[in-house]
């Protein structure tokens, strides 16, 4: 039990030494930044960040098409509960697309409706989005919503070039990435080995540029605008922390 209290304690202090970038970063921000209970991952608080309170977590993959530690992403934004939107590599898209398609043609189909997290059932529930402006925007994501309409206005402006830059240099081609807009919130999630500051600051950037867009959708609509009726209520949330 002691060898294990001093193994823990001292891998929690190498850890913190090594993402002491992250927490000076997360403190000149107003954050709270604290290691996870393991010493193997950390959590930032951001209550009063713009353009919503922020969670960021980095640890332990909770999704298995997430390879390796990821990095999560929540801001909230108390958007209308209907405002239904995603994003993702192609790749990962391709690759979920064929896992859902097995899972419901398999007998167990019951066992999917309840497994089954959001990102997986949208692409069978909602329409995919296939005219971005953008001919890079096209090749390298998936684009996914509650209508047409409402995805491509959320890609066209900021948010549409800021991915657009993003895979250029943050998140090369088949680098698994989800941005979502759900449950009035926005979250992120991407593969990310080893903590990275200027990578994590990168994304942080992405993730505003997407809340800020999804806030314009919703204030246009907001305004008496009719909401398409989406199937999406009906399914089961079973998610653990921020997103899932």
């Amino acid at each position: 039990m002691v060898v294990k209290q001093v193994k823990h304690w001292l891998v929690t202090r190498a850890n913190a030494a090594r993402w002491r970038p992250i927490q000076d970063w997360a403190e000149a921000r107003h954050a709270q930044f604290s290691l996870t209970r393991d010493g193997q991952g950390f959590q930032i608080e951001q209550p009063k960040a713009l353009p919503g309170s922020l969670r960021i977590e980095w640890g332990a993959s909770q999704r298995d098409y997430m390879p390796g530690p990821e990095l999560r992403m929540r801001c909230e934004l108390g958007l209308h509960q209907d405002l239904q939107l995603m994003v993702l590599c192609r790749q990962l898209m391709d690759q979920l697309e064929s896992a859902v398609f097995e899972a419901y043609t398999d007998t167990l189909k019951t066992r999917v409706d309840t497994d089954t997290p959001e990102e997986m059932r949208w692409l069978v529930m909602f329409p995919k989005f296939n005219h971005a402006a953008s001919p890079l925007l096209r090749q390298r994501y998936g684009l996914v919503g509650v209508t047409k309409e409402l995805t491509g206005a959320w890609v066209d402006g900021e948010f549409g070039q800021a991915l657009v830059q993003a895979s250029q240099d943050l998140l090369p081609e088949g680098h698994p990435f989800v941005l979502m807009v759900m449950r009035g919130n926005a979250y992120l999630r991407t593969t990310m080995p080893e903590p990275d500051l200027a990578k994590l600051q990168a994304l942080v950037r992405l993730l505003d540029a997407a809340a800020r867009d999804a806030q314009r959708i919703n204030g246009r609509l907001a305004d008496g605008g009719a909401w398409p009726s989406t199937a999406a209520a009906a399914w089961q949330f079973t998610t653990g922390t921020g997103e899932g």
